[in-house]
């Protein structure tokens, strides 16, 4: 199994565009052979100390994936080749962190 944690920053003002282009996509991507969780997610105001300061313009997308062979995949599945154009306009860039479990 792997982890993915995609960190996308948005440029100000598309964040609830670019939520409302991933909830489209996010059934066809849970239903991709050796996804084990998908989806997107943003800060939560928790009044820690510990938290960082929110990020108005961010969204984390939080993934799971069966082996680096699924996660390939789903790089080239067909709803996300058509995805991208849809929210090319809305994304400043893109961190990717794939993770192995210890």
């Amino acid at each position: 199994m792997i982890h993915v944690i995609a960190i996308i920053d948005l440029n100000p003002g598309t964040r609830d565009l670019f939520v409302g282009e991933m909830k489209k996509i996010v059934p066809l991507v849970k239903a991709e052979k050796g996804c084990l969780e998908y989806g997107p997610a943003v800060d939560l105001p928790s009044g820690s100390v510990d938290q960082p300061p929110l990020r108005e313009n961010t969204v984390i997308v939080i993934e799971k994936w069966a082996d680096l062979d699924a996660l390939n995949a789903h790089r080239n599945a067909q709803h996300m080749i058509d995805f991208r154009p849809k929210v090319k306009t809305y994304v400043k860039s893109i961190q990717l962190q794939i993770l192995a479990p210890c």
